[in-house]
This record gives structure tokens, C-alpha cells and sequence, in this order.
């Protein structure tokens, strides 16, 4: 039998915690017609505003035939150059979310949206001086929009190259403003745009970005030494599989690689599955607990259901997302006894290493799993 401390676990108790202090109410001041298929959605800061790191996202809250649903959006937008609070949503070929905004999302619009999260980000300082070496794919440009106008700003010893690829010219998110950033912040920042199908008159790189287009275009950027050199990726599975070979066989270390991830990645995965050992049998329920927020909830779960399935099913209003294991909103850390993941790609080695899990994807395999979230 779940219950939970100092908690009513009921319907209506939940209803409340979503207009708490980890929910917004956002109107949206401006809906922007990035490409075709892409849309920036600017919201007004409210009154309390939402604090955020460049490179973060924001969950937005819509409900659909009755029923809630969840998508996590990148921060276009900076902190400390923007006003604003800006998302970029790009239609995908039978997404709910992302062909339900672009239809009907307009100014004066409201949207509920938890606060920002999200661990693709980087510690800006003043005196930093390094090379801030990016590889963006379609909307995986997002977080680096906010991450590449930050650095400009607070890093003013610092420089950035982004490989930028997409399928044409018209499909490029944001190619004006790093036509003017790089008009402004001229020597700082360099775009290399690749297309994989470019017009006639191009003058830039066309086709894949492979393994052989990599290796040229890194021997034409700056060369600052492995030390002042961080790498980031965020795109299409196949990119960040290919940019992540390259790393590697440079011995660029691991604590110098940032990625995000949109989507589950599918390659070498079922080559894993095959050579990880059979788990152990877990065919019973076992009691987790979960810390957050100040307070302790406990309950059981079941073997075939996730920790974050059972803790919203019993009215338990954790944080969370994508629930695919990807966003890291949900992620917690394991104090003691043992969690499987379903899937591990949205953490670092280090944080697995630390004990870190996420909820959404993760299965107790012990009675004495506890998760302190926050």
C-alpha cells in the first residue's frame, strides 16, 4: 500500500501543487516564424522571475483531450542579454506537442511550464579564456544559442566555433542572428554552416557530417590545446555518434564533452544489450523513498512500473518531463540500495558514478532504495 508524509496523496492535493512554486503561468508575448517548421515562442517574464542557466529547457504543460502532457523545450534566449523567455519548438512528423503549439499557440496565449532545469550547461567567469567548440543539428541549435550569446558576454576572453548542420538553407534556426553576432563579436565567433542539400552557389560545406568532414573542419578552426578547449553536441543521433567517435579518438577527455540529447539513441544499443549480463531477477514489488521539496514520501512498486509512474499515480507531484530518460528533469540521487535504468544516455559517467538515477526510467531492485531529488 503507497502513502506518502506530510502529503495527502489524492487527486485534488496534486491540482494544488501544480500552480506551486515550481509552476508558471507564461503569456506569450511573440510567436516567431523561425524557418518552415520552426517557431520561437517568447514569453513575458512574470512578475517572480524564472531563473535560468544558459543551456537549460522548460517543460510546457499543455492539456489534451483531457489529458496532461509534458514536453521539454531549450532556452533560445540568455540570461543576461535577454528580457525575455524564449523557446524554439520544431514540428516533427507525428509529434503531439510539437505540431500542437505552431497551430495554436499565438500572443496573448497562456501556458503552463515548470521551472527551468537541465544539466547542459557551463560555469561562466570573467576570467575564463577558452575555445567553446560546438556541433549543432537542427534544433539542436537551441541550447546553444543561449550558451554561445552568454559566453560573448561574460566571457570576454573567450572564443566559440559552431558546426552548424541542416538539410538546406531554408532550414537554418537563427541564421540572421549568427549573421549579426558574428558581424559583432567579430574574431569571437565563427559559424561553419553544412548542408545536405546545398544550393549552387553555396560556398560552404555540403553533404554529411562525417567522420572525413569532421576531421577537415577541426584542422581549420583554432587550435587552443586540449586544457582551454571544451567540446558540446547536441543534434541528430547519427551527428552526435560521429562527433563523439572523433572526440575520442583524439583522447579528448570525457569531463571536457558536453552533450544533450532529444531523442533516444538507438545505435550500438541492442550490440550492448548483448554483451551486459542478465539482470537480476526482480519479481517482487519493493518500498523506495523519495526526499524532495523538504518532505518523504514512501511507496511500493511494482516490477513492471517506474519509480516516477508510481510516485504520480499515487498523487506525489515530483519533477519530471520527457520520460524517456533523456531531459534529466526527474534526476536523483540513490542515498542507498540498488536502481536499474531502463535507459542511461541522459547521464554523464560521472554522475552515474556519484549514484545519480532518474525516476522515469528507473525500477527499485532492493527495499531500501532512497532518492533525494533537488
Amino acid at each position: 500500500m503507497a502513502f506518502g508524509f506530510f502529503k495527502k496523496s489524492d487527486k485534488t492535493e496534486k491540482k494544488e501543487t501544480l500552480t506551486g512554486p515550481h509552476y508558471f503561468n507564461l503569456v506569450v508575448k511573440q510567436v516567431v516564424q523561425e524557418t518552415k517548421d520552426a517557431i520561437s515562442i517568447v514569453f513575458e517574464q512574470p512578475e517572480k522571475k524564472i531563473v535560468y542557466k544558459a543551456g537549460q529547457f522548460l517543460t510546457l504543460i499543455v492539456t489534451m483531450a483531457g489529458k496532461e502532457v509534458r514536453r521539454a523545450y531549450s532556452i533560445n534566449t540568455s540570461p543576461v542579454t535577454d528580457a525575455d523567455l524564449s523557446v524554439t519548438v520544431k514540428r516533427v512528423e507525428g509529434g503531439l506537442m510539437s505540431n500542437w503549439l505552431p497551430d495554436n499557440i499565438k500572443a496573448g496565449s497562456s501556458i503552463k511550464v515548470m521551472e527551468a532545469m537541465g544539466h547542459f550547461t557551463t560555469e561562466f567567469k570573467k576570467d575564463n579564456k577558452r575555445h567553446l567548440v560546438m556541433f549543432a543539428g537542427g534544433s539542436g541549435i537551441t541550447p546553444m544559442m543561449s550558451i554561445i550569446k552568454t559566453t560573448l558576454v561574460e566571457e570576454p576572453d573567450s572564443i566559440c566555433s559552431l558546426i552548424y548542420a541542416n538539410r538546406d538553407i531554408d532550414s537554418i534556426i537563427f541564421k540572421n542572428t549568427f549573421d549579426q553576432l558574428q558581424t559583432q563579436y567579430e574574431g569571437r565567433l565563427h559559424v561553419i554552416h553544412v548542408l545536405d542539400n546545398a544550393p549552387v552557389n553555396w560556398q560552404g560545406h555540403s553533404g554529411l557530417l562525417n567522420h572525413e568532414m569532421l576531421t577537415k573542419i577541426l584542422e581549420r578552426i583554432p587550435d587552443w590545446g586540449i586544457s582551454n578547449t571544451t567540446y558540446l553536441m547536441c543534434g541528430p543521433e547519427g551527428m552526435m555518434k560521429n562527433v563523439q567517435t572523433l572526440l575520442e579518438a583524439r583522447q579528448i577527455p570525457t569531463d571536457k564533452i558536453f552533450k544533450e540529447s532529444f531523442v533516444q539513441g538507438t545505435i550500438d544499443k541492442e550490440a550492448k544489450k548483448e554483451s551486459e549480463p542478465a539482470p537480476k531477477s526482480n519479481t517482487g514489488a519493493h518500498e523506495v523513498t523519495v526526499r524532495y521539496d523538504g518532505q518523504e514520501y514512501k511507496f511500493m512498486v511494482e516490477p513492471n512500473r517506474t519509480i516516477l509512474e508510481t510516485a504520480l499515480d499515487n498523487g506525489i507531484d515530483l519533477p519530471y518531463s520527457c520520460q524517456s530518460g533523456l531531459c534529466t528533469a526527474c534526476r536523483g540521487k540513490a542515498l542507498s540500495g540498488q536502481v536499474k535504468l531502463d535507459e542511461e544516455e541522459g547521464l554523464s559517467q560521472s554522475e552515474r558514478a556519484e549514484g545519480y538515477v532518474l525516476t522515469c526510467v528507473g525500477h527499485p531492485l532492493s527495499d531500501d532504495v532512497v532518492i533525494e531529488i533537488g
